[in-house]
Order: C-alpha cells, then sequence, then structure tokens
C-alpha cells in the first residue's frame, strides 16, 4: 500500500476500482448469466410446471444451465465480463474522482443533481470505451454464438459485421448504464448523508453502512433502467432484425407486453446492486487505506 500512495490520485483510483470490480464481477457473473438467457426469446423459459407446481423463469434457467453445462455453465463468459467489467469499473471510478476533484468536492460533499450528472458522464466515459466488449460478452453469455475466445469474437464480429457490429447497442447501453450511475450515486450519495456521521467513521461500522447503500441504491436504479437493459441484448444478439432501439422496443412490445421490458429484472436487480453494493464498499475500504478521498 505504501508503493500505491504515492501513485497519482486518479490511477489510484482507477486500481481500488478495478480491484473491486474483480471480486464482485466473478462472484456474480452467474446472475448476468441467467439475466441475459431470460431476455432471450430462443433460450427464454417465462415459467415451467415441474411436479404440479409453477417455476419461476429464474430458478428454471438456473437449472436447465446447470443440467445441460454443468455448474461450471453457470460462469459462462467469464472472460469477457472481466475483461469488460474490471476496466470498466476502474475507468469509472477513476472518472468520478477525476471530475470530482474538478469541481472541488468529494462524495460527501456531493448534492443529488451532481451526482446524478458525475455518475452520468463517468459511467457514458467508460461505457464508449469498452462497448465492443460488451457486445462479446452479452454474446458469449447468450448460448446463441459459439465463439472460442475474445480475441476470436473481435476478429469474427469485425469480419461479418464491421465497426457496426462492434458497436451496436451503444445507445442502450448507454441509456442504462449512464443513467443507472447517475441515479445510483445519488442513491448512494443522499442515503450515506442521512446515516450518523459517528457511524461512517467507526471501523467496523462503516462497511456495513456502506454495504446497505449500495444495496438501496443498486434495487431503485436497477429496476428504472431494465427496459433499456431488454432493449441492449435484443440489439446485441440480433442487430440484422434490430438495428435502432425502436424496432427492438416495438417488438417486446408487441410480443411480451408491457412486462417484457421487465425481463430478466429480478436476476438483474440482485446482481447489481450486491455487486455495487460489493465494489463500493471495497472501494471505500481501499481508498481509505491509501489516503484517497
Amino acid at each position: 500500500m505504501d508503493i500505491v500512495a504515492n501513485y497519482h490520485p486518479v490511477f489510484k483510483a482507477f486500481l481500488a476500482g478495478s480491484f473491486s470490480g474483480t471480486f464482485s464481477t466473478i462472484l456474480f457473473q452467474p446472475l448476468d448469466l441467467v439475466k441475459t438467457r431470460l431476455q432471450n426469446s430462443s433460450h427464454n423459459v417465462v415459467a415451467t410446471t415441474v411436479d404440479g407446481r409453477v417455476q419461476p423463469g429464474m430458478i428454471t434457467t438456473f437449472v436447465n444451465i446447470i443440467r445441460q453445462e454443468q455448474i461450471v455453465g453457470l460462469w459462462r463468459g467469464m472472460v469477457p465480463s472481466i475483461a469488460r467489467c474490471v476496466p470498466g469499473v476502474g475507468l469509472y471510478f477513476s472518472s468520478l474522482h477525476w471530475l470530482k476533484t474538478k469541481l472541488g468536492k468529494n462524495r460527501q460533499d456531493l448534492a443529488a443533481v451532481e451526482a446524478i450528472a458525475l455518475g452520468v458522464i463517468a459511467r457514458t466515459m467508460s461505457g464508449v470505451a469498452l462497448i465492443p466488449i460488451t457486445v462479446i460478452k452479452t454474446r458469449y453469455e447468450s448460448g446463441v454464438y459459439k465463439y472460442n475466445s475474445v480475441s476470436g469474437a473481435l476478429k469474427a464480429i469485425y469480419k461479418a459485421e464491421g465497426i457496426r457490429g462492434l458497436s451496436c447497442g451503444l445507445g442502450p447501453t448507454l441509456a442504462r448504464d449512464a443513467p443507472f450511475s447517475g441515479l445510483y450515486l445519488m442513491f448512494y450519495t443522499q442515503t450515506k448523508q442521512a446515516a450518523p456521521k459517528e457511524w461512517l467513521q467507526s471501523p467496523t461500522a462503516a462497511s456495513g453502512i456502506h454495504f446497505t447503500c449500495g444495496i438501496v441504491a443498486g434495487i431503485a436504479a436497477s429496476l428504472v433502467t431494465n427496459p433499456a437493459d431488454v432493449l441492449k441484448t435484443k440489439m446485441q444478439l440480433y442487430p440484422d432484425k434490430f438495428p435502432n432501439a425502436f424496432s427492438a422496443a416495438m417488438y417486446v412490445h408487441q410480443t411480451y407486453g408491457f412486462l417484457g421490458f421487465f425481463k430478466g429484472a429480478v436476476p438483474r436487480m440482485v446482481r447489481r446492486s450486491l455487486m455495487a453494493a460489493m465494489a463500493w464498499t471495497v472501494f471505500e475500504e481501499i481508498t481509505r487505506s491509501i489516503g484517497l478521498k
């Protein structure tokens, strides 16, 4: 930690964010896989009857993946997930630190509107930079495409679809991630500001408060942005069928109705809430230990 303490603050934020993103990405990958399968009609099972009882789609999908692909199948797409999420979280936290430093603020001082604006801008910067990996990650998890490696997938997509294929779904991706990060940061900072200051100064209580604030913020932000996540998945899996968000939205509404925009909401809400809460908790602890606030 002494060596890291001498690094530039933005680089320290990147390292802390990347480190925190690694654990949460690996731990919650199965939920992301199930979410993608639920949103993909060719693999989707809304409900099925087992022993006379109706089972929810999420549980059924978990069971089907384990039966067909073994337990290791739940971590399908792990490599592109790490390739996207680890630098993505690092870029987000470093961008956020740089932006708030320019404003002369720290996270505790951010007003609600400032938190939304900083979260949106920081996530947009990292989202645009990593959109090719996002496309590959979605296709890996869907089970529709059979790529052998991330580099092989990059070559195959570029050869067949060009730059457009590597950036398909950018609009819905930003419409999902940017508002999520803005709303999340707002809910997180506002919930944290409501906690007693003496609790936040206590090393034992602080981690629990950070995690709880992260869960509350994650649930609220996930629910609001789930429709954009559904459209992103459709566009990235079937770019020829859905060249834009409007065509994807029309298809979802005509085929599944309004509730179709909330396919995969439960696993996504659980994953995003726990993943973001863990990432922020670890990030807060690391930044405190290396003197970055």
